[in-house]
């Protein structure tokens, strides 16, 4: 064995070992959801004491169970999980360990076992379109099955379900090809094979770690949020200085989270830095972009703002306070979003208790000073 071999050699067992391990985490998420689903339709069907909890049962649920990935939308999703894709309990059957296959019912063991032969193959039963249930456990994460909930048509689904598979697209490549129409221009189209070429001609192969990082896969796992944002160094410098720059202020900033995580419709967004200003009576979001000014970086602070006004607010709050944050090599640009103070007191307040925009502009042009040319 020469070097090259044994580079060779190291190379390949990693790839392979990785993409098994990535694959057996989906696969057991997967099934993970897929019963939890179906344990609650069992008690809404059957449950001793369903009445009782009628329509808060999700909410109890969670508050119950007391872990993020078990909120009362997770819950609901699960359960929509189990109803749509019922047909691929035999396989689910296959992957349990014997412990907690014999918590399922009777009626899940007689769910009907037919083959659904090659999985390229598309069978119509019960007005539904199945693909093999075994290559959607295998091929897709749980990530792109909740984007295809999102599809009530079966045939669309089943569709999406199957050109999925067959290029191997990532969550993002789904998302792109279902907002551009892909199902209805393929309805549309007199060519169907070429379009279908032209499409998978662009396919950028998944890569084994999309399977396990995504929000659902780092729960499972319980591993912690910030791991699923890939900071710079130096943006994760800049960060941690400002939020240290920011608590020294003087009084008033309580540091509330760092990458916070929010959900909007079914995106999760990621806040830099979140405080809570006690004095102010308000949250401070903070955006730091080691980039030049963007209407784009604007409009994303913008949104966070209204998100915190419509969600997180209370009646006694303050409306929120953005800062965002950005770099270039000639100059420092500090702008704030003060969208929705128009009360004056609460303005002069803030001009106070908030530092300057001079203050900001010389903390950026003195980290920068150390930092590594960008």
């Amino acid at each position: 064995m020469n070097f090259n071999l044994l580079l060779h050699s190291i190379e390949n067992t990693h790839q392979h070992l990785q993409e098994s391990a990535a694959k057996a985490v989906n696969r057991l998420l997967t099934i993970r959801n897929w019963l939890i689903g179906y344990y609650i339709v069992e008690y809404e069907q059957k449950g001793e004491d369903r009445a009782k909890y009628g329509e808060k049962l999700f909410d109890k649920l969670s508050e119950k169970l007391k872990k993020e990935s078990f909120s009362p939308r997770n819950l609901r999703l699960y359960r929509q999980f189990y109803t749509t894709y019922e047909h691929i309990g035999p396989v689910i059957r296959e992957h349990l360990p014997a412990k907690i296959w014999q918590t399922v019912s009777a009626k899940l063991q007689s769910t009907n076992n037919q083959s659904v032969g090659n999985w390229q193959s598309v069978i119509a039963k019960c007005e539904n379109i199945f693909i093999d249930p075994q290559r959607l456990l295998d091929k897709l994460s749980f990530t792109h099955i909740t984007l295809l909930l999102t599809i009530s048509d079966p045939l669309q689904r089943a569709f999406y379900e199957l050109e999925t598979i067959k290029g191997n697209w990532s969550v993002r490549e789904l998302k792109r090809q279902i907002n551009s129409l892909y199902f209805e221009r393929m309805g549309l189209s007199k060519n169907k094979e070429k379009l279908q070429q032209f499409i998978h001609e662009a396919d950028i192969p998944i890569d084994p770690a999309d399977f396990i990082k995504n929000m659902y896969a780092f729960e499972f796992l319980g591993l912690p949020q910030k791991a699923l944002v890939i900071e710079s160094d130096l943006e994760a410098a800049l960060l941690g200085n400002l939020q240290d720059f920011l608590l020294e202020m003087g009084p008033g900033f309580c540091l509330e989270a760092r990458q916070k995580r929010i959900l909007i419709g079914d995106e999760h967004f990621f806040i830099d830095l979140v405080f809570y200003h006690r004095i102010l009576k308000c949250h401070v979001l903070v955006e730091l972009k080691v980039d030049a000014f963007s209407h784009v970086n604007a409009g994303q602070l913008n949104t966070y703002l209204n998100y915190y006004k419509a969600e997180v607010m209370e009646k006694d709050d303050n409306p929120p306070i953005g800062i965002l944050m950005v770099t270039n090599k000639n100059e420092t640009l500090v702008q704030y979003a003060t969208a929705g103070m128009d009360q004056t007191l609460f303005v002069k307040q803030y001009q106070v208790k908030l530092p300057s925009k001079e203050a900001l502009e010389q903390f950026i042009r003195q980290e920068l000073r150390y930092a590594p040319a960008i």
